[in-house]
Order: structure tokens, then sequence, then C-alpha cells
């Protein structure tokens, strides 16, 4: 619904890329808060960097493609490309300026554990000796110098990857000295090794508690005169460029997608420039050089400290002992429901089983498809994979069972961001294995998770389904809080059949028992859900919604809870990262609360609660409420139709919504402000751990 007596509609909603830079500022404060272990805090200051990365080369790379076509139109936030481009510099220049702050501040407090990073003229005899024999025997091999000159032209420079600009003068010749102007300095570039560890352990006597290390760019630094004999090193400094990395496919023309998006991948190493980051001090020559090269002017960050703070996620696994500096382990459960038999099929006859990731263990999901692999009685197993591990037992098992005769049908999705090599390999791998492999529907990325077992039990086939909120991948499942549910409904069953056959034929699906499915049909039944709950309100009757995504950025959709609102619905959003919703506007948004929890493990599950006048009803789903996922891409809602499942669900929701610790709330200028703190302190990803005793409580409606 409209509401065309705003007049200011900018002043309605928060942008999308502001939003997100407060989003990966939160993650920062995680790396500043003292409360965090120090160890996990290098993690956070990896992720910001991580993040910042895929935001350069993607949102802000979109921005300048618009400023570059001459695009001026405002956006539904009152931004035209310019202005938010010129704000977005500002305030991630900002940010890396605190970003290299809390390092500088981060290895101090290391220091003071007896973990360091030590510069090479900090190295004592010992550790020197075996840095030159590491740099000769290891790093001097696989370095190229790459000299830029009249006849060698700028090389191709990686996008993400460190450089080293040098610049050179010429050695006198031993006759004569040269003339001056012989003498202009000389450029090149070394590229730090990406695959050699960026992280180097450095020696200690036996008994001393010093953990040291030094970066592999202090020691090529220190040796680089060993790459230009004949010429003397004036200046050494690092630099790194982000590229556009958006691919630009043609799905209707392509004749193999598959070819296409490895087409499309080749091309992303000369993606335009967005972004140069240089270090503190560079030489003015050699940043002159970079400049012309890559016709950067403003979005130049000048960086003191090590560029790309990425490395920090691999030093705690580098730093050996300190379980003090790092946060309790945790053993995932294994589902209580799975523990009483070996047979997942008979347990799942008798009731549904919600599974709550990272705290139940993923393989739960593994043992399922390998018992269906394995399972003469089954007859099909059709899955999407979005996103999967680098060794994945679930592709191994999908193998398998296509090698014993089973029908296997796997729809990968080969566009999924920076995943797709990886995506493409294990399609081969599957064809090979004689998996059916399908690249899902033109123009339309394929979102949803969803698994389906067809299993001949007497005369008749019964449907086993499991439906997810996250990725099959049992990495991430470790450090992504997702929820999976397993049914053999037959409502979901059939649904997810007519799914798959929509994906792989020319099915036109016009009728759903229970699913609901972007693009066709879900933003009008979000829409309607929402509108029921007003319908509710206004007639005095129990009316409520709590919503947990990842992003809110839909405009229709945030009109929809911003009408909701208005007509007495209270609101509960839990979002993690984007919101453009702004709560707390007189006459408009007070009735909406939005809360951000950012922890130990990254909030990842789409959770939708609708109140329903005391008839509560819970939905599971991939989709975030983004245009991108309501308009295109292939995305899957589904109800919880078991009471106990729901009650569970509703359980997670409070748990968020109660969390006073790790929680910060929205406010209306955008900012996010700490949760009020209060007694008993109530951290949602740690009451989480005790899965096994509040997965049996009985939990009352949210009023």
């Amino acid at each position: 619904m409209a509401l065309a007596e705003n007049k200011n509609k900018g002043s309605r909603y928060l942008n999308r890329d502001l939003s997100w830079v407060e989003f990966n500022r939160r993650v920062l404060l995680e790396a500043k808060d003292p409360d965090t272990p120090l160890l996990e805090r290098a993690k956070f200051l990896s992720i910001v960097s991580s993040n910042l990365d895929e935001f350069m080369s993607v949102r802000v790379a979109g921005i300048q493609d618009q400023i570059r076509a001459g695009y001026t139109k405002t956006d539904f936030t009152g931004y035209t490309p310019a202005g938010l481009y010129k704000r977005l510099i500002t305030r991630v220049s900002a940010m890396v300026g605190e970003q290299y702050r809390t390092f500088r501040d981060l290895t101090r407090q290391l220091a003071k554990e007896h973990i360091q990073f030590l510069k090479y003229e900090e190295l004592n005899s010992t550790q020197r000796k075996s840095m030159e024999t590491y740099y000769h025997d290891i790093i001097f091999p696989v370095l190229t110098p790459m000299a830029v000159d009249q006849s060698r032209p700028f090389p191709l420079v990686h996008t993400g990857f460190v450089y080293l600009a040098v610049v050179l003068a010429r050695d006198p010749l031993p006759a004569q000295g040269l003339e001056e102007e012989e003498r202009e300095p000389y450029f090149a570039i070394v590229q730090i090794p990406s695959n050699l560890s960026r992280i180097i352990p450095l020696p200690h006597h036996s008994n001393s508690k010093k953990q040291s290390f030094i970066l592999i760019e202090e020691v090529i630094q220190h040796h680089i005169h060993t790459l230009f004999s004949g010429y003397t090193p004036l200046a050494v400094h690092q630099f790194r460029v982000t590229r556009n990395a958006d691919l630009a496919l043609d799905e209707e023309g392509a004749e193999d997608l598959l070819e296409e998006i490895e087409k499309e991948l080749r091309k992303r190493r000369w993606g335009a420039p967005v972004r140069l980051e240089i270090q503190k001090g560079i030489h003015p020559y050699a940043l002159e050089v970079l400049r012309e090269e890559f016709e950067i002017t403003d979005a130049i960050f000048q960086i003191d400290g090590p560029l790309d703070l990425g490395f920090l996620g691999k030093l705690p696994s580098a730093v050996k002992g300190y379980p003090k500096l790092r946060y309790p382990q945790i053993e995932p459960v294994y589902p209580r429901e799975f523990e009483m038999s070996e047979d997942y099929f008979e347990v799942l006859k008798q009731r549904d089983v919600l599974v709550y990731h990272p705290y139940e263990s993923f393989e739960a999901v593994t043992d399922f498809i390998t018992q269906a692999s394995e399972d003469p009685a089954v007859m099909a197993i059709k899955m999407t994979l979005y996103r999967v591990s680098g060794n994945s037992p679930l592709i191994q098992a999908l193998a398998r069972a296509a090698e014993a005769g089973k029908q296997v049908t796997v729809v990968v999705e080969l566009k999924a961001r920076f995943d797709e090599e990886r995506n493409i390999a294990w399609a081969r791998t599957l064809e090979k294995a004689g998996c059916h492999v399908v690249y899902g529907l033109v123009g339309l990325k394929t979102h949803a998770k969803i698994l389906l077992v067809v299993r001949q039990e007497g005369r008749d086939l019964t449907r086993y389904v499991h439906v997810g909120t996250g990725n099959y991948n049992d990495i991430t499942a470790k450090l992504y809080t997702d929820i999976g549910l397993f049914t053999a409904d037959p409502a979901i069953g059939e649904d997810a059949s007519q799914l798959f056959n929509l994906i792989t034929g020319y099915s036109e699906a016009d009728h759903w028992k229970a699913f609901t499915l972007a693009p066709t049909g879900m933003k009008d039944r979000l829409f309607s859900l929402i509108r029921r709950e007003a319908e509710h309100a206004a007639a005095g009757r129990p009316a409520r919604i709590i919503a947990k995504m990842n992003s809110l950025s839909n405009q229709e959709m945030i009109d929809e809870l911003y009408e909701a609102s208005r007509s007495g619905v209270n609101i509960d959003l839990i979002v993690r990262g984007v919101c453009c919703l702004r709560p707390g506007i007189d006459g408009l948004s007070e009735r909406i609360r939005v809360v951000s929890i950012v922890d130990r493990f990254l909030e990842h599950s789409r959770i939708y609660y609708f109140e329903n006048g005391g008839k509560p009803e819970v939905w599971l789903s991939s989709a975030d409420w983004m245009t991108r996922n309501l308009t295109r891409r292939l995305e899957l809602m589904c109800p919880v139709l078991n009471d106990e499942t729901r009650t569970t669900l509703m359980q997670v929701l409070m748990l968020s919504l109660a969390d006073n610790v790790k929680a910060k709330q929205l406010v209306q200028n955008g900012k996010y402000v700490p949760a009020v703190r209060a007694h008993p302190p109530r951290r949602s990803q740690f009451d989480a751990l005790d899965i096994s005793k509040w997965k049996k409580e009985s939990t009352p409606t949210p009023t």
C-alpha cells in the first residue's frame, strides 16, 4: 500500500548501502569488544575486511557503473548514485581508519599475552637465520618480479591480492657514472605469493612462552634487492586493487551455461578497478604510476598497516594453545529425535524433526542422504545445491547413490557469487557419477534449499523432505545459525515433487498445497499474511509479527509493515544486516522494533511468525525480504505444520528477542544502540547451547 501522505519519501527509508556500512561497523565492534576473546577478535577483524572486499567489488562497483552511464535518478531512499557514492566513500574511509586502529590495539593486547608480530629488524640472530633460509629455499623460487617500461606494459594485477610496488635506480656503470637524466626511477611490481602462508611462525627457545610471527611481505621486502641485480631499490610499498566482480551473463543466448560462466569468470580478472589500497608513505612516483594505470582518483585508501587484514582469520589456528583467548569449544549434539532410531524413515513417519544448527549437528543431514543412498527401497533423490564445502560428504553420498542406480537429480546453482568455480567443479563430478545435473531456470538464481527422497514402501511411494534456511554446507553449518526441517508430510512431499518438476522440466505449477515460491507468489503471500494481522488488530484480536532474516530492503514490503504498524500490529524484526525500514516514526512505525545480533555465529535463519488472532502460523524460508529474493530468485517458503516443531521455532525467536548482551537496536536516525542490559543477562547464542533442555519445553504463544 502506498503512503502518499508522506511527501518526503526518502525520510521514511534508510539507504541499503549505508545500512550495510552500519552492519559492518557492528562486526567491527565485536573486534573491539574487550569481552570478546583476543583470538576471536582477530577473526572478526578478518571478517570486516572480507565483507568490505565484497561490498566494494559488487555494490560500490555497481554504483560506479551507474555514474559512468550518466544515471542521475534518485532511488526510493532519496539518493542519486553520485551522492550515495560520495557518502559511501567517506563512511568507508572512516571505518577503515577505525579498523586499523583496532588492529594496532589488538596487536598490543596480543603482545601482552606473548603473541607478537615482528618487523624484520626486530628479529634476533636465530630468527634472522631461519628467515634467510626460508626466503631462499621457499619464497624466492616462486617470486616473479615484473618490470614496467616501454617494452613491458603494466602486467595484469589480480583483484584482492597484495603486491609490492618497487621504485628502483640503476647502479652506476663501473667505468663511468650515468648522466643525471638516465637516473630516472624504474618501476616494477612483485606479487605476494598467495599459495604460501602469509603468517610465518618464528623460532624461539624451547622454554620461551612467546609465540612470534612475521608476515611474508616483511621477509620479501627485506630481500627485495635479490630480485633486481644491477638496480638499487629506492622504495618498496604494498598496494592492492579491488575490481568489479559482477558477472554479465547472457543466459538466453548461452548454449551451455557452464561454459558461459567459466568464460565470464576469466573476464572477472580484468574487471574495472573499483578501489586502490596503498601503504602509508608510498613513494610519490609509485603512486603516480598506479593512479595512471588503474585510473582511480577518489577511491584510494591509504593504509597505516599491512594491507588486507583477512590474514587474521588464520591466526587462531597458527597460535598453539591459549584456550582463554578463544571461545569455549562446543560440540554440536546429534538431534535427540534421531538418536531414538537408526532408521530416519521410521522416525519421520511418526513426527517432524526440526534441527537447529550449529547447536545440533549437520551430520543429521549427511546421514539422512547416506541412508537414502544405501537403502534399496529409495527410488530417487533430488536436491538443490547453492554453496557447498570444498570436500562435501553430500557430494560423495549423491555420487554413490547414482552409481547404485538410483535416480539422482541435483540442481547446482552456478551463479552463486564467488562460489562459481567450486560449483562448476562439483557439477562435473556429479555428472561423471551419473547424476542428472541441471542449472536451474534462465534468469533466476535457484536459492531454495530443499532435499527430496522418494521411497518405495509396499505399493506406495512415500516422500521424505528436508527444507532448510541455509546451504547444504557442512563447514558453514558449524559457523551459521540455521534451521532444517525434516518431514514426511504428504502435502509438503507433493509440493517438493512439483517444485523439482518445475525446475527440471516444462511443468507450470499453479497450485501449491503448502509451499509458497518466489518470484511467482511469495511477495503477494507475505503481503496477505501481513494484512491479515492488520485486520486482526483492527478487530481487537491478537495480532503480532515476528520476522527473523538477514536483510530487509524491499520498499513494498516495508510499506506493508508500516501500514500494519499503523493498524495496531506490534512488529518485531530481527534483521542481522541491511535494514531499510526506519523504526520509531510517529504515526508510521512506532510499533516496529528492529534488533540485530552479531555474535560468535553468523545469524542466518529466516523464520516468519504471524499471530493470526491466536492461531499462530510459522514459516521457514530461504528468502530474505529483499527485492532480489522476492523477484529475481527461485526461493521457497515452507509452513511449519507440526505443533511441537512450531513451538520450538517460537522459542528460537523468543531467545533472540530476549538478548540483552549482543543485541543492538535500530533507532530512527539509522544508528544501532546496545540493548538495555538487564538481569539476568541474556545472550541468545549462548542460551541456545542448552538445546537439550529448551527444545523439550513448552513455550506459550508470544503476545
